[in-house]
């Protein structure tokens, strides 16, 4: 039997370390939290995003071509299967109660925002395509920057690395996560998606995180079944805010994004990129309250105005570029859970009956700010 830890209501109270935001709300403070929920071992890949229904008590661990619920002791309740996309990082809408994550079919030419009706994920392996446990939405704007053709040669290069195409380096997306429009603390909670970025060392015009926000209050229009052998293509024809995030090129972009009400900041969890003259972080956070300023997007091909993102203060600083970082391992699953605690997830290996499973471990941690690493592990 795994022995689990529990954080009571009373050592809660010890968490609030520094914050300039509200108060988490009643529901987004139980009364006790396990400090690891295990997330089981699956062959599918690697551990991708995490989300949480705290008031119904359940888990979700996307470990690449699979959605694994569990209950908040790590029991396996349902998964849904079936996928050869790549599902990456997950967040729990509490507005409509479902499970929101990238989904991205890269030699389609097609990304989507995979939209699980949790209630009904009951069973083990429920099939994507042919139980009505998912709808998606196609995300036009993302599929523009990704099949762009940069150098004018009249044609696309594909899902490569070393190429002038991609738009900003797009790759697809990775990184969703539900919170208010950028220069603001408070309001409408709109799905944010960032972009993956190619690491690409040659070039000059990769070293933002791109980012759209979408208000999905009227997406019903648009949610479609998953169809694989024929993609479709229904989606909003604009977003409501597109933004960039100057951190210097990283290896597929936010991997992991989530917005704090804690500090009041938009987290960026990453891979590391391998470009010299930056200084690399793997995790970055944007001041939510500072208004976007518009600006030159420097190294593009042609100039170009974007709205800019603010990187938070704190943390570490490299003079030569601007860039403000931390460091910690968030690129594999991490939510804000209220009151200055978060789950991030480790990814792990075991072998069973010979074959080498993916584990995604969520571990509690709490909020310290300090640098390099502003969270620590409870217990």
């Amino acid at each position: 039997m795994r022995k689990v830890l529990t954080l009571t209501l009373a050592a809660t109270a010890s968490l609030a370390l520094f914050s300039s935001s509200v108060s988490a709300t009643p529901a987004d403070r139980p009364r006790e939290l396990p400090t690891e929920i295990y997330g089981g071992a699956w062959a599918e890949g690697h551990v991708q995003g995490i989300a949480i229904d705290q008031r119904k008590g359940f888990m979700y661990f996307s470990f690449t071509n699979v959605l694994v619920k569990t209950d908040l002791q790590g029991n396996p309740v349902g998964s849904v299967t079936g996928f050869t996309g790549h599902l990456g990082d997950l967040d729990f809408n509490a507005k409509d109660g479902r499970v929101y994550g990238s989904l991205e079919y890269k030699e389609q030419e097609s990304f989507y925002i995979a939209i699980f009706d949790v209630d009904r994920i009951t069973s083990m392996n429920m099939d994507a395509q042919t139980t009505d446990v998912v709808k998606t939405v196609y995300l036009k704007e993302v599929v523009a920057d990704y099949v762009a053709d940069m150098n004018g040669d009249g044609k696309f290069d594909g899902n490569i690395a070393e190429t002038p195409d991609h738009r900003y380096g797009c790759s697809g997306i990775d990184g969703v996560a539900f919170g208010p429009e950028f220069g603001k603390k408070h309001g409408e909670q709109k799905l944010t998606v960032a972009y993956g970025i190619y690491s690409n060392v040659g070039r000059q015009d990769n070293d933002y995180q791109v980012v759209l926000q979408y208000d999905v209050q009227r997406w019903k229009k648009y949610e479609q079944p998953l169809t694989e052998s024929a993609p479709h293509t229904s989606g909003p024809e604009k977003v409501d805010g597109k933004y960039f995030a100057y951190t210097g090129n990283t290896t597929y972009g936010v991997q992991n994004l989530e917005y704090d009400d804690y500090t009041g900041n938009w987290m960026m969890a990453v891979y590391k990129g391998e470009k010299p003259q930056f200084p690399n972080y793997s995790f970055f956070m944007v001041n939510a309250a500072e208004r976007p300023k518009k600006g030159e997007l420097v190294g593009q091909p042609e100039p170009e105005q974007g709205d800019l993102l603010t990187l938070a203060p704190g943390g570490l600083e490299h003079a030569e570029s601007g860039v403000r970082g931390w460091e910690f391992a968030g690129e594999y699953g991490l939510i804000s859970l209220g009151g200055g605690r978060y789950y991030a997830s480790k990814a792990g290996t075991v072998t069973e009956d010979g074959v080498t499973k993916h584990t995604g471990h969520a571990q509690l941690h709490r909020w310290t700010g300090r640098t390099p690493t502003p969270f620590e592990k409870i217990g």
